[in-house]
């Protein structure tokens, strides 16, 4: 069943998928990878892969950037120890944020 929601977004969120769209296009070609071997190593189907590269905002996230690892795109830093490094800098930030910023944790009733 097709999904009915309409979701709008920004013009920049949209060129920027495009963006990432042509620069997994052009990575594939230029590894002299069809769309079915790419699909192939990332467990997706080929229509996924020429959503992904057209552009769709309909795609997965975690999808587009497996497909982006696997063509050596970077996404973040090129250096994934960097990438691993920043990561726990965001974890120590967010750490560091006063309590009244944080959502509180919610009790959870299980008594049935």
């Amino acid at each position: 069943m097709a999904k009915t929601d309409i979701r709008a977004y920004s013009k920049y969120a949209i060129d920027a998928m495009q963006l990432m769209g042509k620069m997994i296009r052009f990575a594939r070609i230029e590894r002299g990878m069809t769309v079915i071997e790419l699909a192939g190593r990332a467990g997706v189907s080929r229509g996924s892969i020429q959503r992904i590269e057209r552009g769709d905002p309909g795609c997965s996230l975690g999808t587009v950037f497996e497909v982006s690892a696997i063509l050596g795109i970077p996404l973040f830093y090129a250096d994934r120890e960097e990438l691993v490094r920043h990561n726990a800098r965001m974890d120590d930030k967010l750490a560091l944020l006063p309590e009244r910023v944080r959502k509180p944790a919610e009790d959870i009733d299980d008594d049935f």
